[in-house]
């Protein structure tokens, strides 16, 4: 875990359990599929709770973004609206001209990459295609496949592989020349502190929807979620760097409290939604975003496009 490689065409997937007295369970097999981890696989400990989850590899049953009239219902802890991602980076290619492969001329993604780079929702039986791009600083090339278990469509969409924030020309075609098209793909950096506190709102909202309290931005952990999303690149596991426990990073008062920990890495964790939506997924981190007795949330997340996973997500629960 500590020496993952670099993310491949068909990425694995890892899920690990962890108590605080250090103990391990390895857990293989499809954790998004059927919420396997029901089976009794996972350490309950009064007061503290912690739990990794890695890149998935079954269906994933995405959140839905937050509407305007759902977001009313949420408290913003900060009170700024800006917090919550309204802008799509889908775009319309439901009706594509004979010959060409998309409507639109350009389009802007997250360097997560937040989605792939999909041809007209229409079309089909377009057989073998190739896939080039002009700027290989910004996008060096495109896998095989697309990620399906995000949702996407292996026939009409493609990975991309993405080295940086800048612009490149996308051409795309079919080996016998029926269709081929350019457009023009802005490639830019995920807005940290947003999406942070996007994965907040998120969270209260699936607590709202459970009769439960939500959740107070997590002030005294903050710091500390932001640290352990960035030891997950070199320690993925709720040990941190130095050996010690994942609780010490912000420890309980000594008046008593209870805390929790989420991870998540990978390529299917690219968004607040999509982060969100694989910890629910799992029966026990789903376990930590329903605890009712937990009262505050800090996120941290890390995005490093030279490292081998690229996204880095934590969450610190606590009670104070």
């Amino acid at each position: 875990m500590n020496d993952a490689g670099p993310a491949v065409k068909k990425p694995h997937r890892l899920t690990i359990l962890l108590s605080v007295n250090a103990a391990a369970i390895l857990v293989a097999g499809i954790l998004i599929a059927n919420a396997l981890m029901g089976d009794g696989l996972e350490f309950r400990m009064v007061g503290e709770r912690s739990d990794v989850v890695e890149d998935a590899i079954g269906e994933l049953n995405l959140l839905d973004s937050v509407s305007d009239s759902e977001a009313e219902a949420v408290n913003y802890i900060t009170g700024n609206d800006d917090y919550i991602s309204t802008a799509s980076h889908e775009f319309d290619s439901s009706a594509v001209k004979s010959g060409e492969l998309w409507n639109e001329t350009a389009i802007t993604i997250y360097a997560t990459p937040d989605v792939d780079i999909c041809v007209g929702g229409n079309l089909s039986d377009l057989g073998p295609m190739y896939w080039q791009t002009s700027n290989t600083d910004v996008i060096e090339g495109f896998y095989d496949s697309s990620r399906t278990w995000l949702g996407y469509d292996s026939e009409n969409c493609r990975y991309p592989i993405i080295r940086g924030a800048g612009t490149t020309t996308i051409t795309a075609g079919t080996y016998d020349g029926k269709r081929k098209d350019s457009i023009i793909v802005n490639v830019v950096e995920p807005p940290i502190e947003q999406w942070e506190h996007e994965v907040l709102t998120l969270v209260n909202k699936i607590r709202i929807k459970n009769d439960l309290d939500q959740l107070a931005w997590g002030y005294t952990c903050e710091s500390a979620a932001n640290l352990r999303a960035e030891e997950a690149k070199t320690s993925y596991s709720h040990t941190r760097p130095d050996g010690t426990s994942w609780s010490t990073v912000c420890p309980a008062p000594e008046s008593g409290g209870e805390s929790g920990e989420n991870l998540a890495i990978g390529n299917a964790a690219v968004s607040p939604a999509t982060v969100v939506a694989l910890w629910m997924s799992s029966e026990s981190h789903r376990d930590n975003i329903l605890n009712p007795n937990y009262t505050n949330l800090a996120v941290g997340f890390v995005f490093d496009p030279n490292s081998s996973y690229r996204t880095y997500w934590s969450q610190f629960f606590s009670t104070y």
